[in-house]
């Protein structure tokens, strides 16, 4: 069950940009950049929690589910 990281999507409709994301967040410039781009693997609920909260979604909006 592949899950797709939508950080993206959600920092384009809300014209954030990569810094304002990391200053609303709290949450370091790598992280932010590799949930993006879709190289991270693993995350700590306490940083979905920040980046959700930074874009006002609920975390299980951060992603989506591929079905293969």
């Amino acid at each position: 069950m592949p899950l797709v990281s939508r950080l993206g999507e959600l920092m384009e409709e809300r014209g954030m940009t990569y810094e304002e994301l990391q200053y609303r967040s709290k949450v370091a410039p790598d992280t932010v950049a590799r949930a993006r781009d879709e190289r991270i693997a693993t995350c700590k609920l306490l940083t979905l929690e920040k980046l959700a909260t930074a874009l006002d979604v609920e975390i299980c909006q951060l992603f989506q589910h591929i079905k293969k």
